[in-house]
């Protein structure tokens, strides 16, 4: 009897262990440990890139190019919001966590979907319009027991992840300037790193360090100098100035660390990708000219004091928008016979770096896109060969690539298994001109500097060859050879981040509204599934029980949403964002959709004279475009498909803020009431245009 009893207790104490055991993992557990030995749990997901070296790269291959046939949905969640998902969700533990547009943070059981808890940080509405590229944000950071989210509104907060209550929470802003959110924060050896957006509204850029358990400021670094008339924070900071001409520093200069930052555990240094100059027009910025460190460069810092070690600027007095936020990865790549630690890049400005992680030193630098801004590297001194002719001035010239970039935020993702990267790619064509007429406009997010109306016949002709000969595409590209591998071409640009797998795949989402995946090493397709929505995100594959998972945030926005409608990508869309979840057997079914939106309708002809509705091209130029498309062709919401109750409430919309808590915030701070009634007419007068077009065929 005696034994029997002992035998329940046993068991009893293994229940018990186990619970325990679940509940520490369920608990985030990620430390500084687990996070430089990944590849031990290869079933997790703990950080933006899986990795430090944020290669996007699953070991896990049970769905394998042979396999992944038979992948189906295994679960799914709405996400109540009508905006773009750009984030990569996290999972640990069994649980998996999401952030949502709004920064609206949820954790889900990550083999049944099943909501454990949400919490809304109620960020700002008015931070909306301050968002140069939607509202969204890219990632979440997870650190002994929490989740870090960093919401549009500039805090910074540390949620328990057992329950999603806030244990600390603090503001990372500096008031002067328009800044906001998007990017992922990282975390490393107890400091939670965090950098802003803003430079299109000329804010000074910077990253920060706080301590994970505390939110306390550990240390800051300024991306642009300050007065020169002062001590500058450092001596980076003073040899910067040197660069700079003017007063850039009352108007902030720009250069906001928006997005990548990248922790290597090896060497205890953090990589931060600069951004691009505010205004961009160099003449306003920093008139004299100057390379305008650190903007649109690759900096390393000190991880433990932010102190500078070094840097290299990829384009050097940027005037085109040509940042280096775009994903880093760090590997070791044999290279002329030699083991070398590299940071790879492929930015915006079309050429793939490779850059020694330690010393900042080029080891090569190949075009990876068309270009005429550039025509090279010079590899004695690591400094492009800049065309004379893409310095603009009142006159438009064409550059390639244009501002949206060879390659994007969409992640990269890298095989050490092929030892190829995969993203997308633009060939974009842009018409660049000065324009003669600006002025700065304090805490106003418009401070490019550029011209965006004024379609004279140049102009024109530019924007007609540019539409005519974008071109877009999926590439796979070898950083050692310089060279690419293969390439799977798309419609138009849009499709979404990467992420490759141990079982030889890539998988995507595609502008056609469907989940791809292709053969990692020759890009042939091997599956695809219509998923009513364009997955921008960059997918993740986690394992729970055995089974292996690929989870994607699909839901269309993000800067590619202000040019292009997703009604007009040409596929039934869900009515909203839906995170997905696919394993090999999987059987769930979306919905089927009811409808496909508003089609364009003609509204009656406005019959103000053709001066209102210049000016009111003039203020849609400068106010509205960035969230609704050049000319109103697309946009977060494509105003030439307004309902007539839109058109009634139009003023009330822009200027009294009806709704704000859909992101619209009310713009009377800056349009005045008859700069408001010239921008309706002229969006009834673009209606009009295209429902004619659409009449004739064309």
């Amino acid at each position: 009897m005696a034994s029997k009893w002992l035998w329940i207790a046993l068991v009893a104490g293994l229940g018990l262990g186990v619970a325990q055991i679940g509940q520490a993992q369920n608990a985030a557990n990620v430390d500084q440990k687990r996070m430089a030995e990944a590849d031990r749990t290869p079933g997790e997901w703990m950080g933006p890139g899986r990795t430090y070296d944020e290669q996007r790269f699953s070991p896990l291959k049970q769905i394998t190019d042979a396999s992944v046939g038979t992948l189906g949905l295994a679960w799914y969640a709405e996400l109540k919001v009508d905006r773009g998902v750009e984030a990569s969700p996290l999972m640990i533990g069994g649980i998996l966590y999401n952030i949502e547009p709004w920064n609206v943070t949820v954790a889900y059981d990550a083999a049944t979907g099943k909501e454990l808890w949400r919490y809304d940080p109620k960020v700002d509405r008015d931070k909306g319009r301050l968002a140069c590229c939607d509202i969204v944000s890219r990632g979440l950071a997870a650190w002994q027991g929490k989740i870090l989210i960093a919401t549009l509104d500039g805090r910074l907060i540390a949620l328990d992840s057992r329950t999603g209550k806030p244990k600390w929470s603090v503001n990372t802003f500096d008031p002067v300037w328009p800044y906001t959110i998007t990017g992922a924060p990282r975390v490393f050896n107890g400091k939670v790193l965090i950098g802003n957006a803003g430079a299109e509204g000329a804010a000074r850029g910077y990253v920060t360090a706080y301590d994970v358990n505390t939110g306390k400021m550990l240390w800051r670094f300024y991306t642009v100098p300050g007065d020169p008339s002062k001590p500058q924070a450092n001596s980076a900071l003073e040899m910067a100035a040197k660069t700079w001409k003017g007063e850039w520093w009352k108007r902030g200069g720009g250069g906001t660390v928006w997005d990548s930052i990248v922790y290597d555990p090896d060497l205890d240094l953090v990589y931060i990708g600069v951004g691009n100059g505010g205004p961009w027009v160099q003449a306003y910025r920093s008139p004299g000219g100057g390379d305008n460190l650190f903007l649109s460069s690759i900096v390393a810092l000190n991880a433990k004091t932010g102190a500078y070690v070094w840097h290299y600027q990829t384009t050097p007095g940027d005037e085109w928008d040509f940042t280096a936020t775009q994903s880093m990865i760090l590997a070791d790549l044999t290279i002329d016979g030699k083991l070398r630690k590299v940071l790879m890049q492929a930015p915006k400005n079309g050429f793939f770096y490779v850059l020694d992680r330690a010393t900042g030193k080029l080891i090569s630098g190949r075009p990876y896109v068309a270009m005429s801004w550039a025509n090279g590297i010079d590899m004695a001194t690591g400094r492009p060969n800049v065309n004379p002719e893409a310095h603009y001035g009142v006159t438009p010239v064409m550059i390639t690539p244009g501002a949206g970039g060879g390659h994007n935020w969409n992640p990269m993702a890298y095989s050490p298994l092929t030892g190829l990267a995969y993203f997308p790619v633009t060939e974009m064509y842009m018409a660049y001109a000065l324009n003669p007429n600006f002025k700065p406009t304090p805490g106003n997010m418009s401070q490019l500097g550029i011209a965006t109306t004024g379609y004279e016949l140049n102009r024109k002709a530019i924007n007609d060859y540019a539409t005519a000969n974008n071109k877009t595409w999926l590439t796979a590209w070898d950083p050692v050879a310089q060279k690419e591998r293969w390439r799977v071409p798309y419609p138009v640009r849009g499709s979404g981040g990467l992420l490759a797998t141990g079982g030889n795949l890539v998988f995507q989402g595609t502008v056609g509204g469907t989940f791809a995946a292709y053969r990692a090493d020759t890009g042939a397709k091997v599956w695809e599934m219509p998923v009513q929505q364009v997955p921008i995100a960059a997918p993740i594959s986690y394992m729970v029980n055995g089974v292996q998972y690929i989870a994607v945030n699909a839901g269309w926005g993000g800067g590619l949403a202000h040019s292009t409608s997703a009604k007009s990508l040409g596929f039934p869309l869900s009515p909203s964002p839906r995170l997905l979840v696919f394993k090999l057997g999987g059987t769930a079914q979306l919905p089927a959709i009811k409808g496909s939106g508003p089609e364009l309708v003609r509204p009656a002809e406005t019959n103000a004279s053709p001066e209102t509705i210049a000016r009111g091209e003039l203020v849609y130029a400068q106010q509205c475009s960035a969230c609704h498309g050049e000319q109103a062709r697309g946009g977060v919401k494509d105003l030439r498909r307004m309902s007539p109750t839109t058109h009634d409430d139009f003023l009330n919309i822009v200027l009294g803020g009806k709704r704000r808590e859909k992101g619209m915030a009310s713009f009377a701070d800056l349009v005045s009431k008859s700069d408001a009634e010239a921008v309706h007419t002229y969006l009834i007068h673009r209606a009009n245009e295209d429902w004619a077009k659409i009449q004739a065929g064309e």
